[in-house]
């Protein structure tokens, strides 16, 4: 098995998936999870590839997400560690059992919701991306009616696996999202 590369993600995912909104998500956790990366000294490109395939199966099963990413995914030659990770995120909220352990892990399980209340945050500006500072949307973030689809709890107990502050796991949100800012459709 060779290692999962972001244009093998983007292959794998679009086999499965049609929704606009489910790619510009994928882009969104894909950014987040390259800059993740960076934060602990791994594989930018790894992180940036398990980000994009984080909910291969969300479309088919959106009521066992998180269950039927080894059907999919084995049959495509992806690591067992990387399938894993994938499933690792739904942990303790789509029936996966797999407790996030590794940073990567982690990362993924915290940023995949916060990317949801940075994407918002972005579209009610009138710079999107560009300028966005952490204190802002900290704001954001504590208004529990604003992208009140974005589960804070689940966030907060993802950045406290990391053991790293809000802000730190914010910022690596902020500047990996505005790396790919056209990608997400700013």
């Amino acid at each position: 098995m060779s290692k999962l590369t972001l244009d093998k993600a983007k292959e794998i995912l679009a086999k499965h998936t049609t929704e606009e909104h489910l790619f510009t998500h994928a882009a969104a956790v894909s950014a987040a999870m390259g800059t993740m990366a960076d934060h602990f000294g791994a594989d930018h490109d790894h992180w940036s590839a398990i980000g994009w395939l984080h909910d291969v199966d969300y479309e088919k099963y959106p009521d066992e997400h998180c269950q039927h990413v080894r059907e999919l995914l084995e049959p495509e030659g992806v690591d067992e560690d990387d399938i894993i990770t994938i499933i690792s995120h739904g942990y303790g909220l789509t029936g996966a059992t797999i407790e996030p352990t590794t940073d990567c892990q982690k990362s993924l399980f915290a940023v995949d919701e916060l990317t949801g209340i940075v994407h918002a945050y972005a579209l009610m500006r009138p710079e999107n991306m560009v300028g966005m500072s952490v204190k802002s949307l900290k704001k954001k973030f504590k208004d529990k009616r604003f992208a009140a689809g974005c589960d804070r709890e689940v966030i907060n107990r993802g950045v406290e696996k990391l053991g790293l502050d809000l802000g730190v796991v914010m910022q690596a949100c902020i500047d990996g999202m505005t790396e790919h800012k056209s990608e997400l459709g700013f």
